[in-house]
């Protein structure tokens, strides 16, 4: 072989490992992506009110610049706000906004602080499962005001998968598909739910627990600390212990003793269940059970490794993150 081929050669094998770098690079950003277009993702404050309550709304975007984009808003549980469970900020860690993800994917997101979390109203209420439901209630003409759309997707973690649950059963008219993530069902055998339940005279005795950095700690620690990244419940803490220094005890007295409290087969939608390898709050034998009885068989169950119990905060977020973003673009099904 000559000098010439040697040289042509080696510049082919150059554009072939170029051409490979960028096809990674593509590959591992989030569709339609870019560091600029992160930077230029938009949020707004936005409110609700629930007779004298008021509930705190939020929202991120990318600019428009084109057709609606489909909402999601996420339910968040009982142990933090919206904003600070979502939109998340790790010092020194990226990408740990839920909220960025979805916004960077096309979606105009949107997430609440329930009644006694966060930036809404503080009241002597023990915000349990109803409540949550009437703050729901609130929060979705706001949105349809400010988007237009009335119907639109749902995401809820823990006991905020079950405050949207009870939502979905009362009003299915606004919810296009939602995913049920560390889902309690009945809540029976699980380990969590059997501490609480034993827990209960101390947890009816008082609307609230106090909260400190001991009890984020704690949140992360209870399945399998190894999933998590330590900088996380810390970064959790200093942004939840700005607003409140107590967690209301509601949605814990509701899953020890109210369960179950949604029934599958007033689900008219389609559900996804997503479950993470090392959670407490539900056993596989109920989520299942639960699963089989739906009756909107464009429905999932995905059982996740690597993640525990706050799966979208954990090392590997990004497993559930596309099982979810998978869902939410499951493209329609065709007649002919």
């Amino acid at each position: 072989m000559s000098s010439t081929d040697d040289t042509q050669d080696a510049g082919r094998r150059r554009r072939f490992l170029q051409g490979a770098a960028l096809t990674l690079v593509a590959a591992a950003a989030p569709p339609g992506a870019s560091a600029t277009e992160n930077a230029r993702i938009v949020a707004e404050d936005h409110w609700a009110r629930k007779g004298a309550v008021k509930l705190y709304l939020y929202r991120k975007r990318m600019p428009d610049n084109g057709p609606p984009r489909p909402v999601l808003f996420l339910v968040h549980g009982s142990s933090f706000s919206g904003r600070g469970g979502f939109d998340l900020q790790v010092p020194g860690t990226a990408n740990y906004s839920f909220m960025d993800e979805f916004a960077r994917y096309g979606f105009d997101v949107w997430t609440m602080d329930h009644e006694n979390y966060g930036r809404s109203s503080q009241t002597q209420s023990n915000s349990d499962i109803r409540s949550g439901v009437e703050d729901l209630k609130a929060a979705l003409p706001v949105v349809e005001s400010v988007t237009g759309q009335k119907k639109v997707m749902f995401y809820g973690q823990s006991s905020g998968s079950i405050r949207l649950g009870v939502f979905a059963m009362e009003e299915p008219e606004r919810v296009d598909r939602m995913v049920l993530d560390a889902f309690t069902y009945t809540g029976e055998g699980a380990p969590e739910i059997m501490r609480r339940r034993a827990n209960i005279a101390s947890l009816t005795a008082s609307n609230f627990r106090p909260t400190s950095q001991a009890s984020f700690d704690a949140i992360f620690a209870r399945d399998d600390p190894s999933t998590v990244d330590p900088a996380v419940p810390k970064a959790l803490g200093d942004y939840e212990l700005k607003l409140t220094n107590r967690t209301p005890n509601g949605t814990y007295v509701d899953m020890a003793i109210h369960m179950p409290m949604v029934d599958p087969k007033r689900l008219l939608c389609s559900v996804c269940m997503t479950r993470a390898e090392h959670d407490g709050n539900a056993t596989d034998a109920e989520l299942l059970d639960f699963f089989s009885q739906l009756p909107n068989k464009d429905k999932q169950f995905c059982e996740i490794r690597g993640v525990a119990h706050v799966a979208v905060l954990g090392i590997n977020r990004h497993r559930i993150w596309h099982v979810m973003h998978a869902f939410f673009t499951l493209p329609t099904q065709r007649s002919a």
